[in-house]
């Protein structure tokens, strides 16, 4: 999560969506979104940052970081995938673990990953083979009972959450 902060997404691309070109140069963070998420505009993405900004917040304050919505989601497996390699940078270790106590399970991120998420479907959204499979409408959606994974749906709090304080306003 880039050192405990997350990016500035309005910041990298305001305005208009991002284009499939725009990411070739490996942004680190939006190449690795699914690609049915390239095209959604800056409120879309700001969300987004938002949604790593609660949960970076959530561990700050001493709090399980238990996603509420799709996005959130998504964005604690990216955090989950990365977590090894950047807790392996002193860098990085030093200021985001601080004095924290150890515990045995720090390190067990295929635990993490059991835990932490209701479910791994929006996973699917980067498998090029599951195209379409975010509209609840397909026949494969329907088969599993994912739900709506469509853009449009990643800010929706899940129905068995509390959800965030809609004032809780955005990072600048």
């Amino acid at each position: 999560m880039n050192g405990g902060h997350s990016p500035d997404f309005a910041a990298l691309f305001p305005g208009d969506p991002v284009g499939g070109g725009e990411l070739d140069g490996g942004w680190n963070l939006l190449d690795r979104l699914p690609r049915l998420c390239w095209r959604q505009d800056r409120p879309w993405r700001r969300q987004a940052a938002r949604a790593f900004d609660d949960l970076t917040g959530d561990l700050g304050e001493g709090r399980w970081p238990l996603p509420r919505f799709n996005a959130e989601e998504l964005a604690l497996h990216l955090a989950i995938a990365d977590a090894p390699e950047l807790l392996a940078m002193p860098a990085v270790a030093g200021p985001v673990l601080g004095n924290l106590p150890e515990h045995g399970d720090d390190y067990d991120w295929d635990m993490c990953s059991q835990v932490l998420f209701q479910d791994h479907d929006i996973l699917l959204l980067a498998n090029a083979a599951m195209d379409g499979i975010e509209d609840p409408a397909s026949a494969a959606n329907r088969q599993f009972g994912i739900g709506d994974l469509r853009p449009s749906n990643w800010f929706r709090p899940f129905g068995n959450v509390e959800p965030r304080d809609p004032r809780r306003g955005f990072r600048r």
